[in-house]
């Protein structure tokens, strides 16, 4: 286990080096020898400081994530911080790339720290459903003043060095080689006679604590932490630290992380961490497909799903050329661009020079001849297929050999939309979700004859974006929408049969979505899925009733509900609410209570039973990538994890049996079982240990 640290002595200074590729994961492998290492150089009176260092590309990136939920083994990263806290002589954390989770935690056991120009530190571990559990709850706070620390932590942020040092959290920002320069920190303390006073003795920020900023700052946060109840425990651990001795707090910390480690709230969000690694293993995909280079972009339509594509690509630092057919449409999109980017700098969220360099970044044009350099454009114009091929037909002439045509398609063919170039091997889908600047995922549609080369590409530009990317095969709405629309198929019964809008929001609000489905078709529009509707010969009584009434949601100030005072505040509206109880009376269904757990019931278990067909056909390679696309595409509540991990924590024979009994009420095709739920219900199976699914993956860097 040595071959993890090594040491060496420069002057009366010694450098450990942490060396565990890829991100230095404190495993026990690392903290076995690491443990050893520091004590014996704590006994040897002629090293008089010590620096801790990693090798590779950061300092230590967290801890070993496939330890969670196992017994610990000693030494534990409490005692490492414990014994850097004792060691008598003065300790420097040298910290490049970045210091996350544990790693934080570790450096902040150190005396000092030093931090290269460009490391950034935090402490994420909200994002996975926990708090820090080695001290970092209460070591932060008081380095940096128990409001700062509230925010980092309960939001899960990283900061920059350079702030990280106005702030006290890192003593000095190298200029140069960090260890060098981390070794000069410590003789220069030593030589100053410099106290090392331990970060657990530091109490001045705590007791300088106003208690009237910290409160409200805990209630703001309270509010943005969507009924998670990792944020609600990390803002008491750092009350704690102010509150409470030392000693005290800390053991309040671990009684919390404990209580979380073990919560269903934070399995799913573990599930979910290991899903977005899990995304980028594609089925089929050799590693010899490189991915083509991509300097120059086009997009097709400025429109809302054009202008957001285009800020997000702008956001990455690519340049992107937004095409459309009129100098009035041109102007629109681009207008709305400029507002985008003006709120922003309004919101304190973007600098003025960070706006001014995004807009930079994209250029307009009316002249699709403008396009023939593009390595990629990226066609978004509106979902209708013989548009779509139209534009594909014009892009074949125009693009040069080699570029990627890409369709922003939600529902159709991608086959089809290939099929009007003669190049379908450079076609492939790239489904970005509104508002595409901001929203993280990407479903990338793989089409019959997608090279391997364009499927790496749209991989490698969805990463480059910050996106998730979840490649998926062909078919009517891929996953995501076609998972929708089996849950939609139900909410027009509901509300035939006795739901309000309201009600059904309602549930879904307590369930845990950030909106209800009623509150979200206002806000996207009713118009849109009218027009998908009549474009398939498909009805829906109330919907279809609604827009005929010219009521398409926030964009009219009328949909399923009013807006009087604008889009924040939806209200109930007794008209909505007559029709609705009309059409049960056209329809003979006498109307009746509906309680919240079987509106849950028949538009959840739907889609899980309609996931469950997308992966018998293949349309997605694993269980976790529908999770994946439903968190992040359509809100799903984070803190369970997705629809599919959701099922296997009710049990699939659950959910088979309650769609036999609503199959057997209603006839309706969407309760229908399908034969990999049967079959997995039958034999106890599960979605994640099917081939290729996220339960075969290993160690927490692919290794064990």
């Amino acid at each position: 286990m040595g071959q993890f640290i090594s040491t060496r002595l420069i002057g009366d200074v010694a450098v450990v080096t942490i060396d565990n590729p890829p991100v230095n994961a404190l495993s026990f492998r690392v903290r076995h020898p690491l443990m050893q290492r520091l004590e014996t150089l704590r006994d040897e009176a002629h090293v008089r400081a010590i620096v801790l260092a990693c090798a590779g590309r950061t300092f230590v990136a967290g801890a070993d994530i496939t330890e969670f939920g196992k017994p610990m083994q000693r030494p534990n990263l409490r005692d490492l911080v414990a014994l850097l806290e004792a060691m008598g002589k003065p300790t420097v954390a040298a910290i490049h790339g970045t210091a996350l989770g544990g790693g934080l935690e570790l450096a902040m056991g150190c005396s000092f720290r030093v931090a290269a120009r460009d490391a950034r530190l935090g402490l994420p571990e909200v994002k996975l459903g926990l708090l820090p559990g080695a001290g970092g709850t209460i070591r932060l706070p008081a380095l940096i003043g128990a409001t700062k620390a509230l925010t980092m932590i309960v939001s899960g942020s990283m900061i920059g060095a350079a702030e990280a040092q106005t702030l006290g959290l890192v003593d000095a920002v190298a200029q140069g080689e960090l260890v060098d320069e981390a070794v000069a920190f410590a003789e220069a303390r030593l030589a100053e006679e410099t106290p090392a006073v331990p970060v657990r003795d530091r109490r001045d920020k705590l007791e300088a604590t106003d208690l009237e900023a910290f409160e409200a700052e805990a209630a703001r946060l309270a509010g943005r932490s969507r009924g998670l109840e990792a944020p609600l425990a990390a803002a008491q651990a750092v009350r704690n630290a102010v509150t409470l001795p030392f000693d005290e707090a800390l053991a309040a910390e671990r009684a919390l992380f404990v209580r979380l480690e073990a919560s269903e709230e934070s399995q799913a969000q573990r599930h979910l961490f290991f899903a977005e690694r899990e995304s980028t293993k594609i089925a089929g995909l050799a590693k010899e497909a490189v991915a083509r280079p991509l300097d120059r972009i086009g997009v097709v339509g400025a429109g809302t799903m054009g202008g957001g594509i285009a800020l997000a690509l702008a956001q990455a630092g690519l340049p992107a050329t937004l095409v459309e057919i009129s100098r009035e449409a041109l102007e629109r999109g681009m207008a709305a661009v400029e507002r985008t980017l003006d709120a922003s700098v309004s919101r304190g969220s973007l600098s003025q020079a960070d706006r001014d360099r995004r807009r930079g970044l994209i250029s307009g044009s009316t002249d699709f001849a403008s396009l023939a350099g593009a390595d990629l454009v990226i066609e978004a114009v509106f979902e209708d297929m013989a548009a779509k091929r139209t534009v594909f037909s014009g892009l074949d002439r125009i693009a040069k050999p080699g570029a990627v045509l890409a369709s922003n398609t939600s529902y159709l063919d991608l086959d089809q939309i290939a099929a009007a170039t003669g190049r379908p091997g450079d076609v492939v889908g790239l489904h970005f979700f509104s508002p595409a600047h901001v929203m993280r995922l990407i479903e990338i549609v793989r089409g019959a004859a997608t090279a391997p080369d364009v499927l790496a590409t749209a991989v490698a530009l969805a990463k480059r974006l910050g996106k998730v990317p979840v490649v998926v095969g062909v078919c009517h709405g891929f996953v995501g929408n076609r998972m929708l629309a089996a849950r939609s198929a139900e909410l027009e019964h509901l509300l035939l049969e006795g739901a309000t809008p309201a009600g059904i929001d309602a549930a879904f609000a307590d369930f845990g979505w950030p909106m209800g489905p009623f509150q979200m078709a206002d806000l996207a529009g009713l118009d849109i899925s009218w027009r998908n509707r009549r474009a398939r010969g498909e009805t829906a009584a109330i919907a279809d009733a609604l827009c005929e009434m010219g009521r398409f949601g926030q964009k009219t100030a009328r949909g399923y509900y009013l807006y009087p005072d604008g889009p924040r505040n939806p209200v109930r509206d007794p008209e909505v609410e007559r029709l609705i109880e009309d059409q049960s009376a056209r329809h003979g269904i006498e109307r009746r209570d509906i309680a919240a757990e079987e509106i849950v019931e028949r538009t959840l278990y739907p889609m899980i039973n309609e996931g469950a067909r997308i992966l018998e056909e293949g349309i997605a390679q694993r269980s976790s990538d529908i999770d994946l696309v439903w968190v992040h595409g359509y809100g799903f509540p984070v803190g369970r994890g997705g629809p599919m991990f959701h099922a296997e924590r009710l049990g699939l024979s659950h959910i088979v049996e309650r769609l036999q009994a609503w199959h057997g009420r209603t006839g309706r095709p969407q309760f229908d079982p399908s034969l990999l739920l049967l079959s997995l219900a039958a034999l106890g199976g599960s979605f994640a240990t099917m081939p290729g699914s996220e339960g075969e993956r290993q160690g927490p860097n692919g290794a064990n």
